[in-house]
């Protein structure tokens, strides 16, 4: 019987876990590998963390205009092909300059997968039920980071070089057939509505919050704050191992210590997703940006492992909502979705960058200061907190001016 629209999405929902699982194996305990291999420590890790997230921020941004072209299937065909090479390279290779060119194509083919896939699961959707569709696509990809991490550190100990490789490409391969059959489904169901161009801007929900500003300015702050948000992710993967020494940690004991954050996530996209209360509120933005900051401080600095712990229930939240906003509103406010998600994920790429390459040049400056990579990537979130505000402060001014300005009649 042929495949119904409803069950094409469940489709891309699986490949959005599967991808998940496969790069949080690959890139979460990648930085384990180099410390145990290599001798990797913070200041290794925080600068292959960061050519990671530049390379990232560039590949996505073309990638989502690629899909928008050429098709969102034609763009997984692609990745998952190119990322099970890239994978099978890595476990082939076993050197510095092996591992880093690896990530280099890993980083390139990855960018055709999430923006094609962030676009297939609001396609065709009628825009009040964009939340909706967002809200089970962030729950699924991110109840699949939780578990990786919850799992990996075990798989690691046991596996080592074939759970950071091995595994990713069996998955990866696996998501391949599943697209190549997914795409003919497509093609023989419901290929005129699968191709079209996205739905238009109504901003249903904007219209019914009646928002103090303007959809596309909280569009502009969310794509502000969410690069915020994965500077002190991607600082916290980085420095993971060198936490662990501290705190006298195998990997094993980091899965399941460690991987509270991702829990605290996925459990705040959940709420996100049922109460929609948080639309168009800056308050809401604004409450998660503080915490996020405060909560990253505590889990790199506190001295005990109960306070580490604590600290990541709150730090999920905030990355939680974050992230959701952004992603939230560039499918809410956008006419190219894929476009749109190529922009949303190359935000994500500049946050990646940035917070590993700003804590491995304070190490780099200030070696005997083992805590100068934190409170330089600190003073770097401070700086996005008063950017957002600096930004809805001066939106705000702007709608006040042109309310009291006198109407023109000609």
């Amino acid at each position: 019987s042929p495949m119904s629209i409803r069950q094409l999405k469940n489709g891309c929902y699986a490949l959005a876990a599967l991808n998940t699982l496969a790069t949080s194996y690959y890139f979460n305990y990648l930085f384990f590998f180099l410390r145990d291999r290599f001798g990797f420590g913070n200041r290794e890790n925080l600068w292959v963390s960061a050519l990671h997230g530049l390379l990232y921020a560039l590949a996505a941004w073309q990638c989502g205009k690629f899909a928008q072209r050429r098709g969102f299937f034609t763009s997984l065909k692609l990745g998952f092909a190119g990322l099970t090479l890239a994978m099978v390279g890595g476990a082939l290779l076993d050197s510095v300059a092996g591992m880093l060119c690896t990530l280099v194509g890993y980083t390139i083919v990855l960018l055709f997968t999430w923006p094609a896939l962030e676009a297939l699961v609001t396609q065709n959707e009628p825009p009040a039920r964009v939340p909706r569709m967002v809200g089970i696509y962030n729950s699924t990809w991110s109840a699949a980071a939780a578990l990786a991490y919850f799992t990996g550190g075990k798989l690691y100990d046991t596996l080592g070089r074939g759970a950071v490789f091995w595994l990713p490409a069996a998955i990866f391969f696996g998501q391949l057939l599943l697209t190549v059959w997914l795409s003919k489904q497509a093609a023989k169901v419901v290929a005129p509505q699968i191709k079209s161009t996205g739905s238009a801007p109504l901003h249903p929900e904007a219209v019914r919050f009646r928002p103090s500003l303007s959809p596309e300015t909280f569009l502009k702050l969310a794509w502000l704050a969410n690069p915020f948000a994965y500077v002190a992710v991607n600082t916290l993967f980085a420095v993971m191992p060198g936490l662990a020494l501290k705190l006298g940690l195998s990997p094993t004991k980091v899965g399941l210590f460690c991987s509270v954050w991702l829990f605290g996530r996925l459990a705040a996209f959940v709420i996100l997703w049922q109460w929609t209360g948080w639309h168009y509120r800056f308050r809401w933005l604004v409450s998660g940006f503080v915490t996020l900051i405060a909560s990253f401080l505590l889990i790199l600095l506190a001295p005990q492992l109960w306070m580490v712990v604590l600290a990541q229930i709150f730090f999920g939240f905030a990355t939680g909502l974050i992230y959701y906003s952004s992603l939230f509103y560039s499918m809410d406010v956008g006419e190219a979705s894929a476009e749109h998600g190529g922009l949303h994920e190359a935000a994500i790429g500049l946050g990646i960058f940035a917070g590993p390459a700003v804590g491995a040049a304070a190490l780099q400056f200030f070696p005997q200061h083992p805590e100068a990579g934190t409170l330089a990537v600190t003073v770097l979130l401070g700086i996005g907190l008063a950017a957002l505000l600096f930004i809805w402060g001066r939106a705000r001014l702007s709608r006040r001016c042109d309310l009291n300005s006198p109407r023109r009649t000609d």
